[in-house]
């Protein structure tokens, strides 16, 4: 009987989930990362953070900045920079639809979610978002609310 093939979970190592309440996200895109081994050691332990990370140009290329993968302990001197910049692997076309945006439209570029996808490679989903007004932020507090407080009045009537 044939084996089936292996297929690891859809695993998420990191989320902004801050960045939906302070930018009003318009598109979302899956970028590959370029790394190296001692920083996917770490993503695979779980440890990163990129609450306070963001994406932009550098030259012809999208780097992310800012975001922590802190040094894989057992690595020694083979170690990264923990917040060092790191590329973005997208298509030409969609490099160039990111640079315009950031650069003529006052488009921001947000990493929303830091994840393995089902072949075990790190991805990053980043979000080409607006900055969000301050009666913005109000408004979907209310909508957040309005829907909690739906939920638990129809949960309790069956």
């Amino acid at each position: 009987m044939p084996k089936e093939p292996e297929t690891r979970p859809f695993r998420v190592v990191a989320d902004n989930r801050s960045a939906r309440y302070h930018y009003e996200i318009l598109d979302t895109v899956e970028a590959g990362l370029s790394l190296v081994g001692t920083e996917v050691k770490s993503l695979r332990a779980n440890k990163a953070t990129i609450g306070e990370a963001y994406a932009g140009p550098s030259g012809n290329e999208i780097f992310l900045f800012n975001a922590n993968i802190p040094e894989y302990l057992q690595a020694n001197r083979f170690n990264h920079e923990p917040r060092r910049p790191r590329r973005l692997l997208l298509q030409k076309r969609q490099i160039d639809k990111f640079i315009g945006a950031t650069q003529r439209e006052g488009f921001t570029l947000v990493p929303l979610k830091l994840y393995f996808n089902e072949k075990g490679r790190a991805k990053l989903e980043l979000g080409l978002g607006r900055g969000k007004k301050l009666h913005d932020k109000r408004e979907s507090e209310k909508k957040r609310d309005w829907d909690r407080e739906r939920a638990r009045v129809m949960r309790d009537r069956g």
